[in-house]
């Protein structure tokens, strides 16, 4: 094998390992992004969960602070 072939077949072996490294990082960031969007997708459910019963909550502490009011009024 000349010096030639052997700096191609070294040069090559070096680019196959970057190229397995970056495929790695590759996968592991993608399935770190899959990750993040399903929880994101659960963090923005959970949020319309909670809005909506604050909202619920508002509208009965409203309605309480009303006939309180009109409780005060009639006596």
């Amino acid at each position: 094998m000349s010096d030639l072939e052997k700096d191609t077949s070294t040069e090559l072996k070096d680019l196959e390992t970057k190229l397995d490294t970056l495929i790695d990082s590759f996968d592991s960031i993608k399935n770190e992004n899959n990750h993040l969007k399903s929880k994101q997708n659960e963090l923005v459910k959970e949020k319309a969960k909670l809005l909506e019963k604050t909202t619920i909550a508002r509208i009965r502490v409203e309605a309480m602070i009303s006939r309180l009011k009109s409780m005060e009024h009639g006596s």
